[in-house]
């Protein structure tokens, strides 16, 4: 796209579309958060104005064009303000996940170079302290909450709010300034800098311009016709390509409003509060939400949790047709509407989407049976598939054409082609920039025609054009008999149930499949609680035997189920093991977008995953784990290993093999 095929009125940049709410919408609610249990309320107007006023303080601070300010903290409004007041001076937005240890934080701020911090709190800011220590070049720390900041060294800190009034007074003296670094903004200008997780290896910084975001922004939008009357809720890490694309991208091409809850602990209260109509979350929120609801229904009444039963069979059969208006019978569309004013209206309002128009998962696959669930309700939720290298969006689902086992069509502006390895490739007004200081790895990830490979393994479903993704490619395999390996496939349909909370299956290039869980402590928990058996950690549960019986009866019903697709029915599980620590992020287990890292995992618990294969009952094991204030320690444990049935062919050859 060249520069005169900018949209409209030369809105190339994120500021210019700030300044277009503000000119035709300025009265609208822009941002709302709620602190100390109140919702405070911006309009555009008055967003502009805080915005406008912390440019003029950076500007009064030093900062310069092409400068990297890292953001770190919760979703604030000020935070999203930081972002658009470090564009207006020119310089890139570099937002990072606030749990980041403060390692990660170093690699991240170190790599990007950045002179300015914006942080959250003061837990924030000793982390960034404690990274300046080695790492050059930041000059400035910026905080957000001056809770506990008295007594810091204030040379090089301050309080956004300060720097805000210091933007002010100096105003008559640096808006020239700041007028001309925005009008000096273009459509090829870097909008923001996102790290993906680094799964594989160190993060990679990807560089997206205002095109990448603008014009992905327009297409998504219009999509699903989206309008400044929307109401989302941003919650999701800030790092997150996915938070930024819908609470930056579309709320400022749209002007819908973005609400921003008080915390991590009064989410749920804060969403039914808002009650979003346009919402996004990945499996993993979705797969808490229910077992969430599983656990109250198995402390429910006789009578509640029977008419729950009864009317769910009725939401299953039919509500997926009704939501994509099709015909169904008048006593079925009557029993579901009877269902609808007994259950499910009061179950979508208890979990917050009564009001949801357009509901999205992504970042990873969901169990089918999961979105199937929440589709029965009535609620439309929809797959899509994208990457932070693509500003998100590759593939959409298109209203009427929804499906748990495909992802959609390529969404508007994206072509779309399978490799003859079978690797999905995209190319698209959002293909990134490049990787920041790595020419390498920009040259090996995206061609001179723009074509990006994604590493993901799948193809075109003939007639319908709908893309089905089988899993990454570099763990999509053959077992050793040459039937394919899948692993997500199998993963995703073990977390359906609320006990498992994480799975890993292991069986490239073996004779069979092995898999290592971790049980959900809530919902096991409560599952104790209400058998009166007593616990005392999460391993002592875990090793439970009724434990291991309930979910080998899982494992197992997941064979069955596997045991019908001809093409994976070799990816059954023959054994199994509980972890006796959970998967996390600060062990390097996990990304922080809860990705699983295999190769990590098949190193650490190598042990484990011999004993899986060598026939042992049980396996005794030490693991390195790290506490929440940084100190290493270690957990001892003795694992049992559990045999499982395997159905049709995949019985067959176990016959054969014994």
């Amino acid at each position: 796209m060249t520069e005169s095929q900018a949209p409209a009125g030369e809105l190339r940049s994120i500021p210019a579309l700030l300044a277009r709410n503000v000119a035709r919408f300025g009265h609208r609610p822009a941002y709302r958060e709620k602190e100390y249990g109140i919702w405070q309320s911006w309009t555009w107007s008055e967003a502009a104005d805080e915005i406008r006023a912390l440019a003029l303080g950076l500007l009064g601070l030093g900062l310069r064009p092409g400068d990297h300010v890292a953001i770190i903290g919760r979703n604030r409004p000020a935070h999203y303000w930081g972002m658009v007041a470090a564009q207006m001076c020119g310089a890139v937005p570099v937002p990072l996940y606030q749990d980041a240890v403060a390692e990660e934080m170093a690699y991240v701020l170190g790599h990007c170079r950045a002179r300015f911090v914006i942080c959250g709190d003061q837990e924030q800011v000793d982390k960034v302290l404690e990274v300046a220590r080695t790492v050059e070049g930041i000059e400035q720390i910026l905080y957000t909450d001056k809770r506990g900041m008295r007594k810091y060294d204030h040379s090089r800190m301050n309080a956004l709010a300060d720097v805000q009034a210091e933007g002010r007074a100096a105003k008559q003296r640096l808006q020239g300034e700041l007028d001309a670094r925005i009008a000096a903004l273009d459509y090829d200008a870097t909008c923001v800098m996102l790290y993906t997780s680094g799964t594989t290896g160190k993060p990679k910084g990807v560089v997206l311009s205002n095109r990448n975001i603008i014009e992905t922004a327009k297409n998504s939008a219009d999509f699903d016709r989206l309008d400044r009357r929307e109401e989302i809720v941003a919650y999701l890490p800030m790092a997150w390509v996915g938070d930024f694309i819908f609470s930056m991208g579309q709320a400022m091409w749209c002007g819908f409003t973005v609400n921003c809850p008080e915390g991590a602990h009064t989410m749920m209260t804060d969403l039914r509060e808002i009650g979003p109509t346009y919402f996004f979350a990945p499996p993993r929120v979705f797969e808490g939400q229910l077992t969430s609801v599983m656990i109250r229904m198995e402390d429910a009444g006789r009578l509640k949790r029977a008419m729950f039963e009864r009317f769910m069979k009725v939401a299953r059969r039919v509500g997926p047709q009704l939501l994509d208006g099709q015909r169904v019978g008048i006593g079925d569309r009557i029993a579901y509407g009877l269902g609808n004013l007994l259950v499910f209206g009061p179950l979508k309002n208890t979990l917050g989407y009564s009001r949801i128009r357009v509901g999205y998962t992504a970042g990873e696959a969901i169990g089918p049976e999961i979105f199937d669930f929440y589709r029965s309700l009535g609620i439309n939720l929809k797959q899509l598939y994208g990457q932070t290298e693509a500003s998100v969006f590759i593939t959409q689902q298109p209203d009427g054409q929804v499906r748990s086992d495909t992802v959609g069509v390529p969404s508007p502006g994206v072509e779309v082609r399978i490799a003859d390895s079978g690797e999905v490739f995209y190319r698209s007004p959002g293909t990134f920039v490049e990787y920041f200081d790595n020419p390498d790895s920009t040259a090996s990830t995206k061609d001179a025609q723009g074509w990006v490979a994604t590493g993901d393994a799948g193809f075109f479903e003939e007639g319908s054009g709908h893309l089905r993704i089988i899993d990454r490619a570099k763990d999509v395999g053959k077992m050793a008999d040459g039937s394919m390996f899948a692993p997500k496939y199998v993963e995703n349909k073990l977390k359906f149930y609320p006990a498992i909370l994480e799975a890993v299956v292991i069986g490239n290039g073996r004779d069979f499949c092995t898999a290592m869980l971790n049980i959900d402590l809530t919902a096991v928990g409560n599952w104790a609680e209400r058998n009166n058996i007593a616990y005392a950690s999460y391993q002592e549960l875990a090793g439970h035997p009724q434990v291991y019986a309930t979910l080998r009866e899982h494992v197992e019903a997941v064979n069955r189920s596997v045991a019908d697709d001809p093409m994976l029915s070799g990816c059954q599980i023959h054994r199994f093991l509980i972890l006796h620590k959970e998967l996390d992020p600060d062990d390097g287990e996990m990304t922080r977008t809860r990705k699983v890292r295999r190769a990590v995992i098949n190193e650490k618990f190598h042990d484990l995953v011999d004993a899986l294969y060598d026939g042992s009952t049980e396996v005794r094991t030490e693991t390195e784990v790290t506490y929440e204030d940084g100190r290493k320690g270690s957990i001892k444990a003795v694992l049992r290993i559990e045999d499982v049935p395997v159905f049709g062919q995949a019985s067959a050859r176990k016959v054969a093999a014994e």
